[in-house]
């Protein structure tokens, strides 16, 4: 009994600390009224889909269920609080690379952007850049159309996303070798066509 007092507290204080960062922005994507027909009639219940970010390369999502729709946006904002993930960003801006996520049905494709193009991305897509603090991004949905679905996908996309000072750290070398110098860059085209 002791021992469930003790982790009670332990998690009582990390709540306590997520509630002290006001630095967190949520965003609420989907609500969705659920029904049970019971012997007296009908009892109604809401689900609400949350993704919580902090704008500087951290993001994730949440789902509540609970009476009342208050109630339901609380427990999705603390699930998301709890499973962010963190992403590389490029000039703290845009996406380092091109990619892919998919998460069943869900198919999501995502591009870099040249400043000034802003967020090109429908629904919970955009929630998700917007909490990621990404400014520019052309995205497109080509599967699910459910949110959850979308979601998940684009979250599987940003898993993906590799910024150069990781893949140089992987393979043990410097940033400069792994992108290339610009200067180098016409001459190691010139040496095939001669050779």
């Amino acid at each position: 009994m002791a021992e469930r007092d003790n982790r009670r507290g332990g998690g009582g204080t990390r709540r306590d600390r997520e509630d002290s960062n006001p630095e967190f922005a949520d965003r609420l994507v989907a609500i969705n009224r659920v029904s049970k027909t019971v012997k007296g009639g009908k009892r109604f219940g809401f689900a609400a889909l949350v993704v919580v970010g902090d704008q500087k390369g951290r993001v994730g999502f949440g789902k509540g269920k609970a009476k009342e729709v208050p109630e339901a946006i609380r427990k999705a904002t603390e699930q998301a609080k709890r499973k962010m993930m963190r992403v590389p960003l490029r000039e703290g801006r845009t996406l380092h690379h091109d990619m892919e996520g998919r998460h069943g049905a869900g198919r999501v494709i995502m591009r870099t952007a040249p400043q000034g193009t802003g967020i090109i991305a429908g629904g919970p897509m955009r929630a998700v850049f917007e909490m990621l603090g990404i400014q520019d991004v052309v995205a497109k949905s080509t599967g699910s159309q459910n949110p959850y679905n979308m979601i998940r996908a684009t979250l599987d996309g940003l898993s993906k996303e590799t910024s150069p000072r990781m893949v140089a750290q992987r393979r043990g070398k410097k940033v400069g070798d792994i992108l290339g110098h610009k200067d180098d860059a016409p001459a190691a085209a010139a040496e095939p066509a001669e050779a």
